[in-house]
C-alpha cells in the first residue's frame, strides 16, 4: 500500500513508493506502513550516513515485505517477553528430565543479568549483533561491590546466545546470536584467581563450630527452628566431607545411603573405618548420570538418620499413603520438603562468623566454596584427577583444568619428597 504522506522535505527519502527513511537528529530512522496490521512500522537504522541508510532501508522493506506475504506480524515483543517465552521452553524441558532444576534457575539468573544489560522493553527484532560488545565491562566493572568472575560472564554469555538461537528460530528475531567481545585467556595458576575455598586450618574450626551448632540445637529440638537449624548443620557437615553440588545433596534420599565397615589389618591391631557409600540419581545431577562413591564417616549420616528416622516414623504412623523413610529426602525436617538456597546460606553465614573466618568481604565465599575445598583437598592428597572426577560427577579435565593449583605446603613436598610437611615442620618420612 502507498504512503499516505506525497510530498517529502530534503531529509526524507521515498522507497519503494511504500516507505521512507528520514533524519531525526543526527540519525537515519525508517517508516513503513503495515497495511494487515494497520500500523506504521518504525526503527532507527543507526547511521549517520544517508548511502547507507538507504541500503539498510531496502534490505528492511524486502525482509518486511516476505513477512507479510508469509503472514507473518512485524511487531516485536520485547527482551523480556522473549525471556519468559524461552525460559517457559526450558521448564519443559526439566519436566522432560533434559535439563535439572538447578540448570534452569541457572539460565534464568543469566537472563535475568542479560535483561539488566539490554533493557526489559528493547524489541527484539531491533536487537543488533553488536549489542552485547560490552557485555563483559557492564558485569565485571559495576559500581556495585560484587566480585563477578571472567568464567562467569562466559557461561552467561553461552546461556544468551542460546537463546536467542532459539528465537531466531520462532522469527523473533533477525539475528541469531550476538558478537561478544572475545574474552581473555584465564591463568588458572594465578592465585588471585583461584576458586574461592577455605584453608585446612579454617575447616577444622567450621567444623568444631557446627557440631556445636548441632548439638545446642539437639538440647531443645522441639523448639521452634532448632530442628531446621541441626539439619542444616549437618548439611554443611557432609558438604565438607563430600563435595556434592547443591542440587544433589538437597536432593538426596535415604535409599541412596549406605553404611559400610572396611578393616585393615595393622601390625598391633585391626583398624575400622566407617564409610557411607552414596547414590546421586541422575535425575538430579548437572551431568545427567547415576554416580557412586564412598566417604569416610564416622558419625554425621548416622546422626542425621538417628534424628529423623523417629520422628517420621511417628508422624506417619496412621498415614498410610506416607512414603517409606527411604524414599523420602535426606535433608528434610518431614521427608518431602527441601532446604532452601536461603536457609543454607543463612546458617552457612552464621557458621563462617562463629569459626572467626577472616578476609569475608573480599574472599566471595559460599556454601559452594566446601566442594571447591572437597577437590582442592583431594588434588592435594594425592588423588588423580580422574579419581576426583569420578567422585565429583565431573570430568578429568574439568578438574586438571580448574582445580590445577595447590597448596603451599604441596609444593614444599613436592621440592623435598623425602620429607613430610606438617606443622610448618619438615619430618623426614
Amino acid at each position: 500500500m502507498p504512503l499516505k504522506k506525497q510530498t517529502f522535505n530534503a531529509d526524507e527519502i521515498e522507497i519503494y513508493d511504500e516507505a521512507v527513511v528520514y533524519k531525526r537528529g543526527e540519525y537515519w530512522q525508517m517508516r513503513m506502513w503495515l497495511g494487515k496490521e494497520k500500523k506504521y512500522a518504525r526503527f532507527s537504522l543507526r547511521t549517520r550516513n544517508r548511502d547507507t541508510a538507504i541500503d539498510k532501508a531496502k534490505k528492511y522493506y524486502h525482509e518486511l515485505m516476505a513477512q507479510q506475504l508469509a503472514g507473518k506480524t512485524y511487531f516485536s515483543k520485547t527482551t523480556k517477553q522473549g525471556v519468559e517465552e524461552y525460559l517457559k521452553q526450558r521448564a519443559l524441558d526439566v519436566e522432560a528430565e533434559l535439563i535439572v532444576k538447578g540448570r534452569y534457575g541457572t539460565i534464568k539468573t543469566h537472563l535475568e543479568h542479560w535483561l539488566d544489560f539490554i533493557g526489559r522493553d528493547t524489541k527484539l527484532k531491533e536487537l543488533e549483533r553488536t549489542d552485547c560488545e560490552n557485555y563483559l565491562h557492564s558485569r565485571t566493572k559495576t559500581k556495585k561491590k560484587i566480585n563477578v568472575s571472567q568464567t562467569t560472564v562466559a557461561n552467561e554469555q553461552s546461556s544468551i546466545n542460546a537463546m536467542m538461537a532459539w528465537l531466531y528460530k520462532r522469527n523473533e528475531t533477525y539475528i541469531e546470536a550476538f558478537d561478544f567481545k572475545p574474552l581473555k585467556r584465564i591463568d588458572r595458576c594465578d592465585e588471585a584467581l583461584r576458586r574461592s575455598t577455605f584453608e585446612d586450618d579454617e575447616i577444622v574450626r567450621i567444623k568444631t563450630e557446627l557440631e556445636t551448632y548441632i548439638a545446642d540445637a539437639k538440647k531443645n529440638i522441639k523448639e521452634e527452628g532448632n530442628l531446621a537449624k541441626a539439619i542444616t548443620g549437618y548439611y554443611l557437615l557432609i558438604s565438607i566431607i563430600t563435595g556434592l553440588r547443591r542440587g544433589e545433596q538437597i536432593q538426596l534420599k535415604w535409599s541412596g545411603i549406605k553404611w559400610l565397615e572396611k578393616n585393615v589389618k595393622g601390625q598391633t591391631s585391626d583398624d575400622t573405618y566407617n564409610l557411607v557409600k552414596i547414590t546421586v540419581r541422575a535425575e538430579t545431577t548437572k551431568v545427567r548420570k547415576t554416580r557412586h562413591f564412598v566417604v569416610k564417616d564416622s558419625e554425621y549420616f548416622d546422626e542425621l538418620f538417628k534424628l529423623l528416622q523417629p520422628r517420621y516414623v511417628k508422624a506417619n504412623k496412621d498415614n498410610k499413603k506416607a512414603k517409606a523413610f527411604g524414599d523420602t529426602f535426606v535433608f528434610s525436617a518431614n521427608g518431602t520438603s527441601m532446604l532452601t538456597p536461603r536457609a543454607i546460606g543463612y546458617h552457612f553465614d552464621k557458621i563462617v562468623e562463629l569459626a572467626e573466618i577472616k578476609d569475608t568481604d573480599t574472599r566471595d565465599l559460599v556454601p559452594y566454596s566446601f566442594r571447591h575445598y572437597f577437590i582442592t583437598d583431594r588434588v592435594n592428597r594425592g588423588a588423580t584427577p580422574t579419581q576426583v572426577a569420578e567422585t565429583c560427577g565431573t570430568s578429568t579435565a574439568q578438574i586438571e583444568k580448574t582445580y590445577i593449583h595447590t597448596s603451599e605446603a604441596k609444593m614444599i613436598t613436592n621440592a623435598l619428597p623425602q620429607f613430610e610437611y606438617r606443622d610448618g615442620l619438615l619430618i623426614p618420612k
